[in-house]
């Protein structure tokens, strides 16, 4: 598993200060582990397992999907598109999927505006249930884990606070 702390500073570090918080971090880094162990930069299909899917980053963001829904969204679409200039990629879906599969801190960015674009408040410390409607809700997994999630979760407290 790659070390998210670093990436969680450097992303954070180029939203406004409000999003930067223990909760989002912790979500983040939940989400993370739960899509791609913060390992894989590109989805796992198949048996045996090649990093040829739809979906890249350590996030897991689908070029319609998550990509788009930054890139579109009112809430986050503004940061988006300042995130992405700092970064030197330009301001597009498919533009973003294709660098976030080499960029780690863009691909961090684009996850914690993906979650500003839910309406709910970000789950309190501790509150796994909670957490995991809030990953349903935003990241839309086709296949769905609820088994790994509460290790996961328990690892990101650990790591994020």
């Amino acid at each position: 598993m790659t070390d998210p702390r670093p990436i969680l500073n450097a992303a954070l570090a180029l939203l406004p200060r409000p999003m930067d918080s223990a909760e989002a971090r912790v979500q983040l880094v939940a989400n993370g582990l739960q899509e791609s162990l913060l390992e894989h930069r590109r989805q796992l299909v198949g048996n045996p397992p090649r990093p040829v899917g739809p979906a890249k980053g350590l996030w897991q963001f689908e070029r319609l999907g998550g990509c788009r829904g930054v890139v579109d969204h009112a809430a986050s679409r503004y940061w988006m598109h300042s995130v992405c200039k700092a970064r030197g990629v330009a301001f597009t879906a498919t533009a973003l999927w294709n660098a976030i599969e080499f960029d780690d801190v863009l691909a961090c960015a684009a996850a914690r505006l993906l979650l500003f674009t839910d309406p709910r408040r970000l789950p309190a410390l501790g509150d796994a249930d909670d957490a995991w409607r809030l990953y349903i809700r935003t990241w839309r997994p086709g296949k769905p884990h609820r088994a790994t999630w509460a290790e996961r979760y328990a690892q990101a407290l650990a790591y994020a606070t």
